[in-house]
Order: structure tokens, then C-alpha cells, then sequence
């Protein structure tokens, strides 16, 4: 019974038996192979022994008010009769009626309406055909067996053989060459019957043992070998065992057969399959599905299942105080796919790959990294060579103009080396873009740290040396002194220094290192360079935000000094660019993923760059290039200006 379930899979079924010695034997062995093939018990009535009749109305109620399709009934063949006439009589329809052992009876002549469920499947052991039943059956009459009362009546009712006048039987009014081959096969049955094969069995068993004793009657044997003697399994003439030991059981067939009521009140009985306990696990059943008369208009398998199956890119998640048949079908979570149904949990894909929109298939990703051929990577490339161009521009127009008095009251080394290291931050922005490597995750870092940290301690040197020239009013002062021996210019190796040796620590640590991203965009793997210690790559960038936060309050404190040439706005305007490009990196670059967080950093680089490019040497260019006239000392310019000048 179980292995029809499975087969049809049904596991929502309804479980009927009676208060019998065989019901209570009977249903915890089926249960526990129920739960074996995780088929669920919908409800389970246990009926008393005196019938259905007075328990009609509570059995129509479960049936009809449950959601099982498919019902089982195990009883003897009498209570299998008066369950048919329940069903029929309350008219429950769309369920399929499993039974374990056949129920029609040849004198049934009651008018019953058929079709009233889908499908009607029974159970009944497997026999061979026994040579001669049939050629005995076609010989039987009354005339020949006249103390048979259920042969008499069969004759009575099938040939009418009582005359008009009286309702006696008179066998002479019967056809003379009447025969039980004639009745159409659903009120008689030539073959042999499942029941008629055991009686058969029965009496071949009791024949056997009494031809034993004969047989140890007429032999000498002695009183051991009598108690040693076990009477051997004998073969019926159909070529079946008989089992005459009490201690053995032997293993049956069953032929599965469905019942065809169509057309209505046909009862025609048709072999659908077999179960064979010999045959390996998964071949012992063997059905015709098509032999199958389902409903009316319907050709397919009835659905008996508490909940529909959860298909791919679906698991089962259980009903909470429900059967395991019970269950909610909860999508997949994103890179997991299911490709099976009523899959118990999503499989999780490898990082290489990522789950399809259905999430019923685990796809290759794409390698991604922020590329020169794409547009976001091309301009960012193109913006970093234009201004690293630009910027060798001004660093032209500074050296071919390096007598003018602007040139000269800047410190002309400072602004060289100011415009080769924001040449150099800009190109370094190009190591952001393209396919990642280890060289190229070492370089871009540091890189960028060494070269911005020497710009920045250039402006800083800038801002010092402004101020000191501007405080210097009287000769013999310490300042002087200051400014006279460069003490500014050490400013630049001493910071350059103190970066290089975090970068060195850095590399030394935990260094940059080729990693992957799998979850910024669906369905590509994005390639980039890994910091490796984020506490490291913070310290390089807080420590050039100190200084840029120097630079900033030195030219702060110096803006309002007098002069043509005092570039200390300039330099607190640039410094105030640059600390707010980079302030507002740190969140940005925290929100942002994958290439974004790439290109975040590199718009950040150049932004920075060309604040300080733009505030400081822009208008000194437009007055070298533009406006001439304005590129001398003012006469009304205090008299130390010219003293700095000098010493610059």
C-alpha cells in the first residue's frame, strides 16, 4: 500500500480501519512505514465492530472536511461492502478508495450509484491459473449439485427458471445447455478469486499433512526421527508452496486491480499491476498507469498532498505544528539555488559562481575590475593624464619664467618640487585602473601616500617660509636666522621620511594583496586590491591629513598679510580644498562596493590634486601669462618684503 503512495505520490492520505484483533495489528505497521517513506496520516478513524451505520454521518464529516484525496480501508470483505454503500449513499466525491482485499460479491444486484469517487484500487494475493478450474466451473448446474443453495439461487435469478404461474423453482424451464459462462464478467467471474485460491490452498494443505501420517503410519521410523522430522514445503498443482509448518510465513504477491465503472455499473475488474516482495527494493512494484480509470474528463493522477511541492529556486520550510507533510515554500536566499523539488534546504553556490534570478542554477561570474575600456575607467584615465599634462604645462611656464619677481617670491625649488609631486599624484591614479596584480596593489598605496605626502609637506614648507619672511622686521632675530639657513626645506625630507617608514611597516605587516568581491554586483566576480591592514591604511592617511591640517592653520594665521605677492590665501583656500575632498571620502568610500569604491578613491585623488594645483598656481600663471603689467613689486610693498624676496 505504501509503495502505490510513493508511487503516485501521494502523502496526505486519510486511514480507516475497524476495533478488530486485525485493525489494531495492522495500523501501527502502517504507520511506521508511512513515516519510513514520509507519507502523512491526514486523520485516522478506528471504527467500532458493529458497523458503519451508526457512525455515517461523523465518517461523511472527517472525509469530506479533510484535504486528503486518498483513502485506506482495511477490513475483511463484508465491512469493505457496507463502506462502498457509505460512500455511495453520502455521495463523497474526488476520493480514491485503496482497499486490501476485494469487496464484490457475485449475488450483489443492488442498484448503486457508481462514479461517485475517482478511482477504486484493491489489493489481493497473486496466484497462478489452477489447470482445470475453469473447464469445472462451465461443467456446474444445480441438477448436478442439487444441495448447493447458493448455486440454486444463482440459477434462479440469472436463468428465470420458475414458470408464470408458480415462483417454484422447475429446472426443466432452465436452458438445458445453461452455464455460468454466460454471465458477463462483472456478475460472474470465471477465474478464480483470491479467496477461492486460499480455500483451494487450504484443502491441498490438508490433504498433504493427512498423506504425511499415512505415510509415517506405514513406515518404520523411530521415536527420534519422528520428533526430528519437519514436514517439507509441497507444491500445489498451480506450482505454488504450501506451507505446512506453524513457525514459517510465506512471503505473497498481490495483484493491484482497479475497478472500471465506465460505463456506469460496468464493475469490470482490471489487473493495474503487482507487488512481489522478491524482487529488489525499488522494482517490487510494477503498475500500468494507463490501465487506470481515473474521474470523468480527467486523465491525470489524483493530488492528495497536504501542500503543493515546492518547485527549483524553492525549499520547504515546515508549518509549525503541522505534519511534515505540512509545509510553507520560502524562496532561496540570495546566492543559493534549489534545482530539485521539495528540496529540504538551498544549496549555497561556490564564491566563483552566483545563483540565477530563478535561483534554480548555480552560473559562472564574470571577472570584473574597474577597466580602461569601460567608460567610468576611460575617463578617470583620461582625467588623470590631462591633468598630470596640465600640471607639466605649469611647471614649463614656472621654469621658462623663473627670473620674474612672482616666480622668485614663491621659492622657486618649493613650487618645483610642489608640481613634480602633484604630477606624480596623478599619474599614480593610473594604478587604480586596470586588471589587479600584487606589484600594482603594493604601488598603489604607497604610492600614493609618499607622493601626497610630499606635496602636502611642500605646501606646508611654502606656508612657513611665507611666514617667516613676513616676520622678519628687524635684523638679529632668531627667525631670521631661521629663514636664512632653510630650515623650511628640511620640512619636506622629514615628513617624507616618517611616511615612508609607515608605508614600510605596512608592507612589512600585512601588506595589499590581490582579493575578490562577490556580492557588490549579481553575477560578476569584481577583482581589486585588498588593503590588507586597514589600520595601516589609515595611519598613512591620517597622517597626511595632519599635515594638510597643518598647512591649513599656519596659512590660516597668515592670510591676512600685506602684499602683492603673499600667496597665504592662496595656500589656506587650497589646504581647505584638499581637507574636504578627503573628508568626505572616508564615508563615501565606507558606503560605497566593488568597482565604485575603486573609482571613489581615484575621483578623491584627483579632486585633491587639483584643488591644490588650481589655488595655488592658477592665478600665479594667469598674472605670468595673462597680466604681465602686475608681475613686478609693488612700490608701496613693505621694505622687509624685499628682504624675503632676497632671501628666497
Amino acid at each position: 500500500m505504501v509503495s502505490l503512495l510513493v508511487y503516485f505520490r501521494w502523502n496526505w492520505v486519510g486511514l480507516l480501519t475497524f476495533l478488530d484483533e486485525n485493525g489494531l495489528w495492522i495500523l501501527p505497521l502502517l504507520k511506521e512505514e508511512m513515516d519510513k517513506n514520509r507519507v502523512c496520516v491526514a486523520f485516522e478513524l478506528a471504527l467500532p465492530n458493529y458497523g458503519l451505520t451508526f457512525v455515517s454521518m461523523a465518517l461523511y464529516n472527517q472525509i469530506n472536511k479533510s484535504s486528503a484525496n486518498v483513502l485506506i480501508f482495511y477490513a475483511g470483505k463484508d465491512e469493505a461492502i457496507d463502506f462502498m454503500d457509505v460512500i455511495e449513499q453520502y455521495l463523497i466525491k474526488g476520493k480514491v478508495c485503496i482497499l486490501n482485499s476485494q469487496w464484490e460479491s457475485p449475488m450483489r444486484r443492488r442498484s448503486l450509484r457508481r462514479g461517485s469517487f475517482h478511482v477504486l484500487l484493491t489489493f489481493s494475493h497473486h496466484h497462478p491459473d489452477v489447470s482445470g478450474f475453469t473447464d469445472f466451473v462451465k461443467e456446474v448446474n444445480p441438477s448436478k449439485y442439487p444441495e448447493d443453495f447458493f448455486l440454486a439461487r444463482l440459477w434462479f435469478l440469472s436463468f428465470n427458471c420458475s414458470d408464470s404461474e408458480s415462483d417454484c423453482v422447475t429446472w426443466q424451464n432452465c436452458p438445458r445447455d445453461a452455464s455460468l459462462d454466460w454471465l458477463p464478467g462483472h456478475i460472474f467471474d470465471m477465474t478464480m478469486s483470491g479467496e477461492s485460491y486460499n480455500i483451494y490452498n487450504a484443502v491441498y494443505a490438508v490433504a498433504q499433512a493427512l498423506h504425511e501420517m499415512l505415510l509415517h503410519q506405514t513406515e518404520v521410523q523411530t521415536i527420534e526421527n519422528r520428533i526430528e522430522t519437519v514436514p517439507s514445503p509441497a507444491q500445489n498443482r498451480a506450482g505454488d508452496q504450501v506451507i505446512l509448518d506453524d513457525q514459517r510465513k510465506l512471503e505473497a504477491d498481490y495483484d493491484i486491480v482497479n475497478t472500471w465503472n465506465f460505463p456506469q455499473g460496468l464493475d469490470l475488474k482490471v489487473k493495474i499491476g503487482q507487488f512481489s516482495p522478491f524482487a529488489l527494493h525499488d522494482h517490487q512494484l510494477s503498475l500500468s498507469e494507463d490501465l487506470v480509470e481515473w474521474a470523468i474528463e480527467t486523465t491525470e493522477p489524483v493530488l492528495s498532498v497536504c501542500s503543493e511541492s515546492c518547485g527549483p529556486g524553492f525549499r520547504k520550510s515546515l508549518q509549525e505544528g503541522k505534519a511534515a507533510c505540512c509545509f510553507d515554500c520560502t524562496p532561496c536566499s540570495e546566492n543559493e539555488m534549489a534545482n530539485g523539488t521539495d528540496m529540504e534546504q538551498c544549496v549555497k553556490c561556490l564564491d566563483h559562481q552566483y545563483a540565477n534570478t530563478q535561483r534554480n542554477q548555480c552560473l559562472p561570474r564574470a571577472a570584473s575590475f574597474l577597466a580602461y575600456g569601460e567608460p567610468l575607467g576611460m575617463a578617470l584615465a583620461c582625467v588623470a593624464l590631462g591633468l598630470s599634462t596640465l600640471t607639466a604645462t605649469v611647471l614649463g611656464v614656472f621654469v621658462k619664467h623663473h627670473n620674474t619677481p612672482i616666480v622668485k617670491a614663491n621659492n622657486q625649488a618649493l613650487s618645483y618640487i610642489l608640481l613634480l609631486s602633484l604630477i606624480f599624484c596623478f599619474l599614480c591614479s593610473l594604478l587604480f585602473i586596470g586588471h589587479p596584480n600584487t606589484v600594482t596593489c603594493i604601488l598603489q598605496q604607497t604610492t600614493f601616500g609618499v607622493a601626497f605626502t610630499v606635496a602636502v609637506s611642500a605646501v606646508l614648507a611654502k606656508t612657513v617660509t611665507v611666514v617667516l619672511a613676513f616676520k622678519v622686521t628687524t635684523p638679529g632675530r632668531r627667525m631670521r636666522w631661521l629663514l636664512v639657513s632653510g630650515a623650511p626645506n628640511f620640512i619636506i625630507p622629514i615628513c617624507t621620511v616618517i611616511q615612508v617608514t609607515l608605508c614600510g611597516i605596512w608592507l612589512g605587516t600585512s601588506p595589499p594583496f590581490i582579493d575578490t568581491d562577490t556580492h557588490s554586483e549579481h553575477g560578476h566576480l569584481i577583482l581589486l586590491c585588498n588593503k590588507g591592514s586597514f589600520i595601516a591604511f589609515y595611519c598613512v592617511l591620517g597622517y597626511l591629513g595632519s599635515l594638510a591640517l597643518a598647512s591649513f592653520t599656519v596659512a590660516f594665521l597668515a592670510r591676512n598679510l600685506p602684499d602683492t605677492f603673499n600667496e597665504a590665501k592662496f595656500l589656506t583656500f587650497s589646504m581647505l580644498v584638499f581637507c574636504s575632498v578627503w573628508l568626505t571620502f572616508l564615508p563615501v568610500y565606507h558606503s560605497a562596493k566593488g568597482k565604485v569604491m575603486v573609482a571613489v578613491e581615484v575621483f578623491s585623488i584627483l579632486a585633491s590634486g587639483t584643488g591644490l594645483l588650481g589655488c595655488i598656481f592658477v592665478p600665479k600663471c594667469y598674472i605670468i601669462l595673462i597680466r604681465p603689467d602686475k608681475n613686478y613689486p609693488q612700490r608701496n610693498s613693505p621694505p622687509f618684503l624685499f628682504l624675503a624676496v632676497l632671501l628666497l
